[in-house]
């Protein structure tokens, strides 16, 4: 099955983001609009230091409140996601890398977005200084085990989707 784009407009762009609204016309011939967001694919990591797992808090104007996810995000500069990974571990948490198993790529927003983001385990890791981006100052770090982690998840106190999902393929895949 095919969708045909017919025309397609920026409505919005920033250097975060481009939101593009496309006319398109379905395989029966009706025809729609789709609202598209397009940002670079980013990372997820879990760092694990063979007894826990570091979490990073802040406040996200999106939700209104303060949360706890794994360290994540995209850096516009970096040529491959394994440096993205390391880049935002480091930024986020000052830990650094010394291996990085890579657990896969996975679609963000399928809905709305063509984001992807790559999920990592960082293992053998080396505590450096952080280098917090300017939304990133008030930024908090927590070591939590992976029971921990499981009951945040369960209790809803760690609710980020990209980090419940970069957990799940680190069970699943026997990653720790």
């Amino acid at each position: 099955m095919s969708i045909r784009t017919l025309s397609s407009r920026v409505v919005y762009e920033n250097p975060w983001l481009r939101l593009r609204e496309d006319e398109i016309e379905r395989p029966d011939g009706g025809r729609g609009v789709y609202a598209l967001v397009e940002k670079p694919d980013f990372a997820v990591v879990v760092p694990w230091d063979g007894e826990a797992v570091t979490l990073v808090g802040q406040y996200r104007y999106t939700l209104g409140r303060h949360t706890w996810e794994l360290p994540q995000g995209s850096v516009e500069d970096a040529a491959t996601p394994e440096e993205v990974a390391r880049t935002e571990l480091a930024e986020e948490t000052g830990l650094r890398a010394g291996a990085l198993r890579h657990l896969g790529r996975f679609d963000g927003a399928v809905g709305m977005s063509s984001q992807g983001f790559h999920a990592w385990v960082a293992t053998d890791l080396e505590q450096g200084e952080r280098r917090p981006e300017a939304e990133e100052v008030d930024m908090t770090t927590r070591r939590v085990t992976p029971g921990e982690l499981e009951r945040m998840i369960l209790e809803g106190e760690l609710t980020d989707g990209h980090s419940v999902a970069a957990w799940a393929v680190t069970r699943m895949t026997g990653a720790l």
